[in-house]
């Protein structure tokens, strides 16, 4: 059993749809940050970065957190979304979202999407380097399926935060190998359910 403590981010969406593509059964904790619940000490024991998402395995007592950490330790443990013979590929895709994708368009959502008038330096800065991001993806997209070789926990990382593509001001129609990964992953079951964890706020956007 696997205690999951969440909210509805991308980060947070990363690891319950992990859980649900592996099949392993977990107990889910929301984590309000709205309401500053991550700063909790308990929370604090298991999170050293107030950041959610956090894993503790009640198989070993193992606590994680960093989204990326997690994903690789249910992929080991299961054998599941992280073959040998694609793992550095995935790995480096796994730390390119990590490093890029996912910091450089939260600050998009900051910038371009909440507060557009704060900073015009900002809001160019970072709807440039959404969108060089979404190119380089569309880029490497173009002669595959996913992201490196067979479905992967690369793509589990990356399309939760393509998944507000409308926040970042990115229409899916200029990037047309995107949209084809994006479609095709959002019908997967395991990434249905998973969205909606801890709980439902809107339908899976759709270009």
């Amino acid at each position: 059993m696997i205690d999951l403590y969440t909210w509805t981010t991308p980060n947070g969406r990363k690891a319950s749809i992990m859980l649900e593509e592996v099949g392993l059964p977990y107990t889910t904790h929301s984590v309000n940050i709205g309401k500053n619940e991550q700063y909790e000490p308990s929370f604090l024991e298991i999170s050293p970065n107030n950041k959610i998402p956090a894993i503790v395995d009640q198989d070993n007592g193992r606590a994680l957190f960093e989204s990326g950490a997690i994903l690789m330790y249910l992929a080991e443990k299961t054998g599941m979304l992280m073959p040998e013979k694609d793992r550095w590929d995935i790995l480096q895709w796994l730390m390119w979202q990590m490093g890029g994708f996912g910091p450089m368009l939260g600050q998009a959502h900051h910038f371009v999407h909440f507060n557009p008038d704060a900073s015009e330096y900002a809001r160019k800065r970072y709807a440039a380097e959404t969108e060089r991001l979404y190119t380089v993806l569309d880029d490497h997209l173009a002669d595959r399926e996913y992201i490196a070789g067979d479905y992967s926990i690369a793509d589990v990382a990356t399309w939760p935060w393509a998944s507000r593509f409308e926040w970042q001001k990115i229409d899916l129609d200029e990037f047309e190998n995107v949209k084809r990964w994006y479609l095709a992953i959002a019908e997967r079951p395991a990434v249905q359910k998973g969205y909606h964890v801890p709980k439902f706020v809107n339908e899976i956007p759709m270009p």
